[in-house]
């Protein structure tokens, strides 16, 4: 099963901004960002406390907004920020996101 990752090209802005306005995955971009740039996290560790079922659609939301890149090793998933491709095409909306959600 190959999974559905937009070209940087094909990422548009209001399924960007549609993908983070969920609280949930609000807090997955919060903590992929606190990360250094191109970190790759393991699905589990991003949120531990929310049940593995609950995130596969947040997941899903995410990666084909082109916000996240998923990797699969074995049984496990791994996910990436796409800061670069997000930047490049709507710049400061990341800062912008991460800044108003720790205001919150």
């Amino acid at each position: 099963m190959t999974a559905l990752h937009p070209t940087r090209e094909q990422i548009q802005l209001v399924e960007v901004l549609a993908a983070l306005g969920h609280p949930v995955r609000a807090q997955i971009v919060r903590t992929l960002s606190a990360q250094p740039p191109d970190t790759e996290m393991f699905c589990g560790s991003v949120l531990p406390d929310v049940p593995k079922s609950t995130l596969t659609n947040h997941w899903r939301v995410l990666r084909e907004a082109g916000v996240i890149v998923q990797r699969p090793e074995g049984r496990k998933l791994f996910i990436t920020l796409r800061r670069a491709d997000l930047d490049a095409r709507f710049p400061g909306l990341l800062d912008l996101v991460v800044q108003e959600s720790h205001a919150m």
